[in-house]
């Protein structure tokens, strides 16, 4: 989103799913908007008929449109499943915080990497992106693995978590604070 004081923009969503754009008074297609996303253009999509907000479905319906294009995949079918599983969960409710400080801390990284390969735009930089990439998919494998409330059982069955196994969650999330710290002070 983007950090200025101006009002987002407005969007309607008709009944016939397509999507106006107030500010422009032309019609907007999913694409558009997630171009505006990428830009940092702050928006809010309205229903026309019943007025209620429904920013967070169109910004799924983009997710769900960009990750069945080719080669268009971010989010690994674990994750997906991973993600399921919260809902209805005793942590759902920490989720989204998490996701968010993840997502904000990823994105703080890659703004780091794209300044290191400009300044040393060469054959070591896009290793140095490689490495990048391995150490965030292992950051968020690991996030995940540490919050699931399932565990992997042998035979592949999921059982959940035993209330004898708190304590070992807290030293995991202990355990995932300290890494946080460390790969933070590490940049």
């Amino acid at each position: 989103m983007a950090t200025t004081d101006k009002q987002p923009t407005v969007i309607k969503k008709y009944a016939n799913r397509r999507l106006y754009h107030t500010g422009t008074s032309t019609y907007v297609t999913l694409e558009d908007l997630a171009t505006m996303v990428r830009q940092g253009e702050d928006f809010v999509v309205y229903d026309a008929k019943s007025g209620d907000e429904i920013t967070r479905s169109v910004l799924t319906q983009i997710i769900f449109e960009q990750e069945n294009k080719e080669g268009q995949n971010l989010l690994p079918v674990t994750f997906l499943r991973q993600l399921i599983r919260f809902y209805g969960d005793s942590l759902q409710s920490l989720v989204p915080s998490y996701l968010e400080f993840s997502m904000n801390n990823l994105s703080q990284e890659q703004q780091k990497l794209r300044e290191q390969m400009s300044q040393a735009f060469g054959p070591g930089a896009f290793q140095a992106m490689e490495e990048q990439v391995r150490t965030n998919m292992g950051f968020f494998r690991e996030a995940m693995r540490m919050f699931s409330p399932f565990q992997a059982r042998a035979g592949g069955e999921d059982k959940p978590t035993e209330p004898g196994d708190l304590d070992a969650l807290k030293r995991q999330m202990a355990d995932m604070q300290a890494k946080l710290d460390a790969l933070s002070k590490d940049k």
